[in-house]
């Protein structure tokens, strides 16, 4: 890093949930939309957006990561901000091997998910439902 304000951003999406991360040099602070990610109210998915940081150890309180995110709904938003968080820190450090231990521990934490929703046709309810017929 050549300069201390130099910062890096890096983008995670899942459906419709979209996140951006600013890495920067810092004291080991990581928020997600002006708040710290430990206090995240949901506990299953603050450990799914704690699982980059734990991965790294102490090379965590080299940076500072500030994470918006909108869109989509609590689980989409927190696995966009992983992706988001995960991309970032391993541009920050600058490492190969922590690309290979996230890779290894689950790909979907440097992969977006392309997964969406297909889209509701004709005659029917939803995308693969049909109204049902009584006369046969």
């Amino acid at each position: 890093m050549s300069s201390a304000k130099e910062q890096i951003i890096t983008t995670g999406s899942r459906k419709t949930a979209k996140a951006r991360a600013y890495t920067k040099k810092g004291t080991g602070k990581f928020l997600l939309n002006g708040l710290p990610i430990e206090l995240y109210p949901v506990a299953i998915l603050r450990e799914k957006l704690i699982e980059p940081v734990m991965l790294i150890g102490d090379k965590a309180t080299a940076m500072d990561i500030e994470i918006t995110v909108s869109g989509g709904g609590v689980t989409g938003q927190v696995d966009a901000a992983r992706t988001a968080m995960a991309k970032g820190i391993v541009k920050f450090l600058n490492d190969s091997t922590v690309d290979e231990i996230y890779r290894q521990y689950d790909r979907t934490i440097m992969v977006n998910d392309i997964r969406r929703k297909l889209p509701k046709k004709p005659q029917g309810r939803g995308a693969r439902a049909k109204r049902q017929k009584s006369y046969r």
